[in-house]
């Protein structure tokens, strides 16, 4: 395992811990990853800002996934940006209306969009979502280019939103479950896992030389295009098949213990 150029990790459930924290142990392992040119890469459905704002001035140094692929820079370059279709926009969010207690936002290049008056929802989404603003009425569309539709349900997305909205996969589009309480839409093929192959082909990085970390089925396209692949222990469980090994929790920073271990004993 002496060959990795590219680490990439989700960060809610895996990189962060459950108060959405990062290891106090992060900058030193970064300056060794520096040091011996691997390239570190978050990965995750959070706005690029909501990403970011973890990692200070190395930010220019690193590559980030955004908006579970739909958005990806490198060196503050911009390698990839998606758009959802406005009538799609319409019609989805017409139907998210429609079951009880969930909740959309439109996850935009210049902000995120909600159309609630829950001042508690709108501190709760800050967190992944730092640039927001509510509109009236997210049907008739924003002056942005919309990457992903998240919705948020307090009682669960797999079970409360999934169903309702799987038959727009008739429309090319990605529902995927990307979290315990978040439900994803965006265009067909967007996914962490072909945004992580754009970033490999520019770099010329290959999956043997990737080590990847995630939680949520979001994820496991991602697992998929790195050989050293790591479920966390609180996965979701179709995650820890898609991946080769497990790591220990996000609430005890797995990720950092796997991966300074690797610089341990290489």
């Amino acid at each position: 395992m002496n060959d990795i150029k590219l680490i990439v990790t989700d960060m809610d459930g895996t990189f962060l811990n459950s108060e959405h924290q990062v290891s106090p142990d992060f900058p030193e392992v970064y300056e060794e990853l520096k040091k011996r040119n691997i390239l570190f890469v978050p990965a995750s459905g959070r706005q690029m800002l909501g990403i970011t704002k973890y990692f200070g001035d190395i930010e220019n140094e690193m590559a980030f996934i955004a908006e579970n692929g739909g958005y990806v820079i490198y060196k503050n370059e911009e390698l990839f940006a998606d758009k959802l279709d406005q009538k799609y926009i319409s019609e989805i969010i017409n139907a998210i209306r429609k079951i009880p207690g969930a909740t959309a936002v439109l996850s935009g290049k210049k902000k995120a969009y909600v159309e609630t008056d829950n001042h508690d929802f709108i501190t709760y989404i800050s967190q992944f979502y730092t640039d927001n603003e509510r509109r009236d009425d997210l049907a008739e569309g924003v002056d942005d280019s919309i990457f992903k539709i998240a919705i948020y349900h307090p009682e669960g997305s797999e079970l409360n939103v999934y169903p309702v909205l799987k038959e727009f996969e008739k429309y090319d589009l990605e529902i995927v479950v990307s979290g315990q309480y978040w439900l994803d839409i965006m265009n067909k093929n967007i996914n962490k896992g072909n945004a992580l192959e754009k970033l490999q082909k520019t770099l010329d990085i290959t999956p043997q030389q990737t080590m990847a970390f995630g939680d949520y089925m979001n994820d496991i396209q991602m697992l998929e295009n790195s050989k050293y692949s790591y479920a966390m222990k609180n996965a979701h469980p179709l995650v820890k098949k898609a991946a080769n090994f497990e790591a220990c929790s996000n609430d005890n920073f797995g990720v950092l213990k796997i991966i300074k271990d690797y610089l341990n004993t290489n």
